[in-house]
């Protein structure tokens, strides 16, 4: 779930700085512009935030080996193609200047206790712990004991808190 909402962030980013509309990366259209845009947008998805090439492709509407084929040519079309490495250049200066803007924590047990007192809640039982949320923030990360019922609505709770994170999920 986090891959895919980083994932449009990164798509919404490339869109907005190479001038295109919101949706015009999942369109089938073949042009030149449209490429570069999302090869761009993949590559950093790939290598920024480690999102899977299923995630992307999807979101491209498109075959998955694509992302590889982007993720692979990069350095080629980077060095040959004054296209690409203008945009690239562009959009990944304003990826980094927003990711900076990020925090990041540096203790799990601080992040949990934050989290903690700002709305998410822990199940204290263990009948009623049949999920857990790993929350990973740069190298620190803490477990959150949900229920199945419960876990959507704590993970909506989590994305809302740490908006102004740099975080990743995971549903163990």
């Amino acid at each position: 779930m986090i891959e895919k909402d980083n994932f449009r962030y990164i798509c919404e980013l490339t869109t907005r700085v190479l001038g295109f509309t919101k949706d015009d990366l999942a369109l089938k259209s073949r042009e030149r512009p449209l490429q570069v845009a999302r090869a761009i947008a993949a590559y950093i998805g790939r290598t920024e935030e480690l999102i899977h090439p299923k995630i992307i492709a999807k979101a491209f509407k498109r075959h998955r080996t694509l992302i590889y084929h982007y993720e692979h040519t990069h350095k080629d079309k980077y060095s040959n193609c004054e296209i690409y490495r203008n945009a690239f250049t562009k959009v990944y200066k304003a990826y980094k200047s927003l990711d900076e803007d990020r925090e990041v924590f540096l203790d799990g047990d601080f992040m949990k206790s934050y989290l903690l007192k700002n709305g998410v809640k822990e199940s204290k039982t263990p009948k009623h712990s049949q999920v857990i949320l790993e929350v990973k923030s740069d190298k620190v990360k803490c477990k959150i004991k949900t229920s199945y019922f419960d876990f959507s609505n704590q993970l909506e709770i989590i994305k809302f808190v740490l908006k102004n994170y740099h975080y990743t999920i995971k549903i163990i």
